[in-house]
This record gives structure tokens, C-alpha cells and sequence, in this order.
């Protein structure tokens, strides 16, 4: 592997524009008189992207743009001391030290691990000030060289994390000690706070994941240590990551999110104070943010993070292999559910404007005569053979029509959605498209002659082409082979091989036991003792873990379902999905009665928290009972339960239907036998207020608790 930073990557007192896009230009050609680009011009365009996502001035008199190209086979590392200084953007004022940071597109992650320790380097006076005082070209370079390459520790000391990405921890002491080599002890944070101490989380990201999401870890920590507070820093950059665990987070008293992308697995804070802003507002401001994260901690009505977590969902440096599964597939799910709600709720608008009769053809012929007819003067829809109540105008078929056929489109993303995300948990961003492509087959074989796996051949699908992703990616290549592995060699590879394994392998056994679910689901649906069987089940599914992985596994075989029967008038499917809706409905409304039956059982906050909670059930967020279990589970647990078993074995005794895959009482438009919907939602939300207000007068009168 070449240098990182030679002589004739430094140019010392120079004049090389009169602003940041020309010495971005000029720095790369240094890029290309040194031997080191393979195409400048790339080089160019992909620096200046990503300037124009945010400027790259920090504080201090310090530029930094960088970008992963194909611009370049190796990392490289351009420095220019400018003369006269140029304005990066930084709110200090202009930049004298500019380095221009190029990674290749397909660089390993010893690559990137150099460039993250340079970039951590970078927020310490005492490098810069020595990058200023340098009389030589070969001074700079021994600089650089120092930090990205440092001696190693002695055996007696805590192992620097050599691993970018991993988390890192910062304690009281001299700012400078808590950046200094060694200080990164606990990589995979598995540590937890001294007694007596406050802790905090945090997790930066950048765009392209090379410097500031490194820098804002190292200011982070520094500003932790002269608070003399404990944090760990989980870095999403490009070398990868190695997530905080799940305990270092419980143990934690607010999380800061620094980042100018999305947190992954941003679940695992569910609950927690939240500070967020931009990845380089901590290189600016450390201390304020460090300051506004304690003050946060102390504040009952801080912002905090969405959802809710457990510590089995929690994804873990080391996590055990269920927990690494069903972290997988909540992944697969959570990205699904947008196309299953839009998909759905269009679907059933198009049959509320246009009838059940516009599935019979999928909407096609009245799509087809309004691209041969004047919008405005379409003719009389009856011949499509369209009868509906509502359609006093026929131009409402039409419109039906179209959002039919818009929600039967987004519904073909379901399982392909569901597949290249599984893949994506498993290999990144390399397992998309092979994962999409495992999902696409698995619902189109049909039209080959082979049975059809749907959802479940979407998850093995998934998962098949994420761990070969996965291995390819770990392949050691020529560097001239790098830039091409993410963009051709890692899909063209994993897509050939797992697609082989699919349609081969797995293709009939998966689409016969595809065959026995559905003929096992539609027999206990005719069979009313075991479809009610069926709801009590789903229904506490839904209730046990309001929004985890049990929630979550029912709902998910709820909308697989819907999207199966999505053109059926009258299919088992349908009432799966009214079973699961209504018992997620049922805990959070249950609750909310229950505050308003016996408000002294419940703390003022509880009281508080029941009122919202009326809407959060009206529109099926099951998290809404969160706050009442996390205070008292071992008595909301079980009541809401038993409200959403009753609620689920109703629903489908009523024989209910629902086309819509989210939204409560609002979409009961998309409800068959309403009725029987109402009574069973009421059903369920008094059996949970009684028993939650049953279980909590046990040795527990209203004088203990707070005064209403």
C-alpha cells in the first residue's frame, strides 16, 4: 500500500485561488501531477458534491474537503498552507491549512482507518499548530505519518481501537489526554459507567463517512472529558461501525445524534433525551452540546428519541445470533410497512370511489380508456361493468381506477422491499440490489411455471443474497479491482449465485410450504373455533411487546397477507388484518379509559400520558401503552393482553374485514361489518381498563398515589 501523504502531495505558502472551488481544483491537480488520480476530473466533481452538501471550514483555520472517488486506486492525502487564506465556510472565518482527503470508492477499511485517525488528528491545537510552524515538506509529512501510523502502546495499556467506527470513550482529564492514542480503550462499549457518574451516548455520521463523522466523535469526547462526564461515541462512517451495546445505552443518560444522515438502527434510543443537530455543529460547539445533553437528562419534557426498544432488539457488538436475526428481520419489516400502508390505503380508496368490481381486471381497461379519451370528457363507466353507490359522477371511477392501480403498483414493492433490506442489514449498502432482485423472484417464478414463495421466499431470498453479499465484500482484490467491486463485481456476483440458489434449490420446496400456510390460514378461518383461536393469538402477539419483534411478526403476516388478497372481495387474509388491527388498537385505548375510570391509580404523568393516548389507539400506534407498561409491566402487561385477545377472537367471530393496513378508526371506510369492528374494539378496551384497574386496587388505594 502507497504512503498516504508523500512530498509531493504538500505545498507550503502558496496561492492557489480565490476561493474554495478553485483550490479544490488545485489540490487535485497536485492529485494528478503526483501519479495519483486516475481521472481528475472525477476527482473534481466528486469534492466539490460534496462540498455542496456542507461546507467543509472548521473552526480553527482548517479546510478539509473530502469525497470517496473513483477519481483514485489508493487513499490519498493532499496538504496546502495557503497564502493569502481561503473562506471554507467555517463561522471563524477563512482557512490557511487545507487538506484535500481522497478515499477510493472501493477501499478497504484499513484504508478509511488511516484517513479516520487523521481526521480525529485534526481537531487537536497542538497538530495544526505544528502543521503551521513546519519549515519543510518532509516536516509535514512526518506529522502526518506520526498520526495516521502511531507507535504501538505498551502491552500494559488499554489497546487503541484500531477498528474505525468503533465506539470510544472519553473521561475526566486534560482535553488533550482524552484524545491522545489509547484513549478509544473500550472499543465495542461493552463497558459501563462508574458508579456515581453520569454517562452519554452519541452517534455521528457524515454523507460520505471520512472526516467530520470522526472529528465530531473526537470533539465530543474532549468536551466530555473537561465536563467530566463519561460518552461513548458510536462512528457510522465508511470503515464500517461497531454499534454501542445494548447496556452502555441503557445505562445512559441522554443521546447526542450528530449526523447529516440517518442513525442506523436509530431504535436502540428508543426513549432516550435527544440532542440532534448537523455532524459538524460538535466540531464547532462540543461543550454546548455536551452541556444541553446533561441539562436534557434532567428535563421530564426534553425531546426524545421515537419507538421503543428492548435490550433484546438492541443491536450489539458480539450480540448473540437470535438477537443478530431478529434485528435482521426488523430491518426487512420496518422498511416494508411504507409501501404496505401506502399500497394498501390506496387500494382501498380506489374500491371506495370505483367498487370492488375495478379489481377484476386490475383497473386496466378504464386506465386504458382514459389514455385514449379527453380527460375531461371520459365516457360512462357502467360499460367497465363499475356499479357503486358513491358514483353519482362516473368520473369518480376513473379516480378510483387510478389509485387502485397505484396501490396494487406500490404493493409489488412489498416482498422485493422486504428482501433487499433484509440483505441490506446483513452487507450494507452491496446488499440491496441482489437482496430486490431475491424478492422480485420470489413473487414472479409464477410466470415461469414455479411456484410462487412470496413473503417468507422474500426473507430467505434476502438473507441468502446479504450473507453472500457479505463474503464478497470481504474478498482481498487488487487495488486496480477495488473501485469496481461495490458498483459491478459484488451485485453481478451475489445476484448470479443466489439467484441460481432460488430458482434451483429453493424455488418448490418454499413454494409448497407457501401452499400449506395458505391452506392452513384459510382452514382456520372456515373453521370458527379455530379462527378464533387465530385472533385470541394474533391479539396478543400485538399487545405483549406494543411495537417490538412479537408486534411487529403479526403485522408483518398481517399486510403479507393483505397484499395477497388485494384483489379478493372476500379472502381469509382480510380478516387477519382486522383481527390485527383492532387488537393494536386496544392497548393504548384501554389505558386511556382506565386513567379516566380510577385516575388515582395512575401518576399525574400516567394522567397525562392517557389523554394522548386516546388518539394514539383511535389511530392503531400500539406504542401508545409504552409509558403505562414501562412503570408498571407486571400489571399493564397482562391486562392489555387480555384486552387484545378478546378483541382478536371477536373480530374474526364477526367475521371482519379490512383492506387498509394502517390507520384506526379513520379508515373504516375499508372495514366489512363495521359493527362487528365497533363492538369488538369496545369489547377489547373494557376488558383492558377492568383488568389493569383490577390488577393495580390490589394493596394499592388511590390515597398512594399522586391527588387528581
Amino acid at each position: 500500500m502507497s504512503d498516504l501523504i508523500t512530498t509531493d502531495l504538500v505545498r507550503l505558502d502558496v496561492e492557489l485561488g480565490s476561493d474554495k472551488l478553485d483550490v479544490i481544483r488545485a489540490l487535485a491537480d497536485v492529485v494528478r501531477s503526483a501519479g495519483r488520480a486516475t481521472d481528475t476530473s472525477q476527482l473534481v466533481e466528486d469534492a466539490l458534491a460534496r462540498e455542496a452538501t456542507s461546507p467543509t471550514g472548521l473552526p480553527g483555520g482548517i479546510a478539509i474537503p473530502h469525497c470517496r472517488t473513483a477519481g483514485v486506486e489508493e487513499p490519498t492525502l493532499v496538504f496546502a498552507r495557503l497564502r493569502p487564506k481561503v473562506d471554507f465556510g467555517a463561522k471563524d472565518g477563512p482557512a490557511d491549512l487545507a487538506f484535500l482527503i481522497a478515499a477510493p470508492a472501493g477501499g478497504d477499511n484499513t484504508h478509511l482507518q488511516l484517513l479516520t485517525k487523521l481526521a480525529r488528528a485534526l481537531v487537536k491545537a497542538s497538530f495544526t499548530d505544528a502543521l503551521r510552524a513546519a519549515e519543510t515538506r518532509e516536516e509535514v509529512v512526518a506529522l502526518v505519518t506520526e498520526v495516521v501510523s502511531p507507535a504501538p502502546a505498551p502491552a500494559s495499556a488499554a489497546p487503541a481501537a484500531a477498528t474505525a467506527g468503533a465506539s470510544a470513550t472519553a473521561t475526566a482529564g486534560p482535553p488533550e489526554s482524552a484524545a491522545a492514542p489509547g484513549a478509544e480503550a473500550a472499543a465495542a462499549g461493552t463497558a459501563t459507567p462508574a458508579a456515581g457518574h453520569r454517562s452519554l451516548v452519541a452517534v455521528t455520521a457524515c454523507p460520505t463517512g471520512i472526516a467530520h463523522t470522526y472529528m465530531a466523535a473526537e470533539a465530543l469526547e474532549a468536551a466530555a472529558a473537561r465536563a467530566g462526564v463519561e460518552i461513548r461515541v458510536e462512528t457510522q462512517g465508511s470503515a464500517g461501525s461497531t454499534p454501542l451495546h445494548h447496556d452502555t445505552i441503557a445505562e445512559a443518560a441522554a443521546v447526542i445524534f450528530a449526523v447529516d444522515v440517518g442513525v442506523r438502527d436509530r431504535h436502540r434510543f428508543a426513549g432516550k433525551p435527544v440532542v440532534s443537530s448537523g455532524v459538524k455543529r460538535p466540531i464547532d460547539d462540543a461543550d454546548a452540546m455536551i452541556a444541553e445533553a446533561l441539562r436534557y437528562a434532567d428535563d421530564p419534557h426534553a425531546p426524545r428519541v421515537e419507538g421503543h426498544a428492548s435490550a433484546a432488539e438492541a443491536a450489539a457488538g458480539g450480540e448473540r445470533w437470535t438477537h443478530h436475526v431478529r434485528r435482521v428481520l426488523m430491518t426487512g419489516v420496518s422498511y416494508m410497512i411504507p409501501f404496505v400502508a401506502a399500497g394498501g390505503l390506496l387500494i382501498a380508496l380506489g374500491f371506495l370511489f370505483a367498487g370492488y368490481e375495478i379489481a377484476k381486471d386490475g383497473g386496466a381497461a378504464a386506465i386504458k380508456i382514459m389514455a385514449d379519451n379527453n380527460i375531461f370528457d371520459l365516457p360512462d363507466p357502467s360499460a367497465l361493468g363499475l356499479d357503486h353507490a358513491l358514483l353519482d359522477n362516473g368520473f369518480f371511477a376513473y379516480v378510483g381506477a387510478v389509485l387502485f392501480v397505484l396501490g396494487a403498483t406500490a404493493f409489488k414493492f412489498l416482498v422485493p422491499a422486504l428482501a433487499g433490506y433484509i440483505a441490506f442489514a446483513i452487507a450494507d449498502r452491496p446488499g440491496i440490489a441482489p437482496g430486490f432482485v431475491m424478492g422480485a423472484l420470489a413473487v414472479d417464478l409464477g410466470g415461469f411455471g414455479l411456484p410462487q414463495s412470496g413473503f417468507l421466499g422474500g426473507i430467505i431470498g434476502g438473507a441468502l443474497a446479504g450473507f453472500i453479499a457479505l463474503w464478497i465484500t470481504r474478498w482481498k482484490v487488487q487495488t486496480w479491482a477495488r473501485g469496481l467491486m461495490p458498483v459491478l463485481v459484488i451485485p453481478l456476483l451475489t445476484t448470479l449465485l443466489s439467484g441460481i440458489v432460488m430458482i434451483v434449490v429453493l424455488s418448490k420446496p418454499l413454494g409448497k410450504l407457501m401452499d400449506k400456510l395458505s391452506e392452513g390460514l384459510t382452514n382456520m378461518s372456515q373453521h370458527s373455533s379455530l379462527s378464533i383461536l387465530l385472533g385470541v393469538i394474533l391479539g396478543l402477539m400485538m399487545a405483549f411487546d406494543m411495537g417490538g419483534p412479537l408486534n411487529k411478526v403479526a403485522y408483518a403476516f398481517a399486510t403479507t397477507g393483505l397484499a395477497a388478497a388485494a384483489t379478493a372481495t372476500d379472502a381469509p387474509e382480510l380478516k387477519v388484518m382486522a383481527a390485527v388491527m383492532i387488537a393494536g388498537m386496544v392497548p393504548p385505548l384501554g389505558l386511556a379509559l382506565a386513567t379516566v375510570i380510577r385516575p388515582g391509580l395512575f401518576s399525574l404523568p400516567e394522567r397525562e400520558n392517557g389523554k394522548a393516548a386516546w388518539a394514539l389507539g383511535a389511530s392503531f400506534i400500539t406504542e401508545g401503552a409504552i409509558p403505562f407498561a414501562a412503570g408498571d409491566p407486571v400489571r399493564v402487561i397482562p391486562s392489555i393482553m387480555a384486552g387484545s385477545a378478546v378483541a382478536g377472537g371477536l373480530a374474526m367471530a364477526f367475521d371482519v374485514t379490512l383492506r387498509a393496513p394502517h390507520g384506526g378508526i379513520f379508515v373504516l371506510f375499508a372495514v366489512g361489518h363495521i359493527w362487528g369492528f365497533l363492538i369488538a374494539l369496545a369489547a377489547g378496551t373494557l376488558v383492558a381498563a377492568a383488568c389493569v384497574v383490577a390488577l393495580k386496587s390490589i394493596g394499592e388505594s388511590d390515597a398512594e398515589l399522586e391527588p387528581v
